[in-house]
């Protein structure tokens, strides 16, 4: 029995450890995910016209960061213009961005949709970011988001 206690004590220990954005200063020509070759990448201030007329786009986009998951760097927020953004997911969870992204300029290879969000997801990244319990009570309804799911991000700027 104590041998279990303690082994869930190191797992839990390791656990939280991991739990955190990856450390360093998100320097230009730095990549996270997948390299990739691009030119003429996509504004990502583009995707709401873009998106009118189509399911998805995929492709290389590029855009300013304004938030990081700071519980594990594994989502962003991208401006699309002052009252809109992106949110960024990293494909197949198999990346993460450290924090000093944020306000860096990057490009991303991704896939692009406009996709609606459950409250239950709402409220989980709102978690995630650190909300207020009553800004977290405050989501009742779902929401149409422009979503980006990357498979790799290079700092351009």
């Amino acid at each position: 029995m104590k041998k279990l206690i303690l082994l869930s004590a190191v797992l839990f220990s390791c656990t939280t450890l991991m739990a955190q954005p990856p450390k360093g200063n998100a320097n230009k020509g730095d990549v996270y995910g997948e390299k990739f070759n691009y030119t003429n990448p996509i504004e990502v201030s583009t995707l709401p016209e873009k998106l009118a007329t189509t399911d998805s786009i995929k492709g290389t986009f590029v855009a300013t960061v304004l938030e990081v998951c700071p519980k594990k760097g594994c989502w962003l927020k991208l401006r699309i213009d002052d009252n809109k953004t992106a949110f960024v997911k990293m494909k197949d969870y198999a990346f993460f961005v450290p924090t000093a992204a944020i306000g860096k300029r990057i490009v991303l290879n991704a896939d692009a949709k406009l996709k609606v969000i459950s409250v239950k997801e709402l409220k989980h990244y709102a978690e995630d970011a650190k909300k207020s319990q009553a800004e977290i009570d405050a989501i009742t309804e779902p929401e149409s988001q422009y979503n980006l799911y990357a498979s790799g991000i290079i700092v351009v700027e």
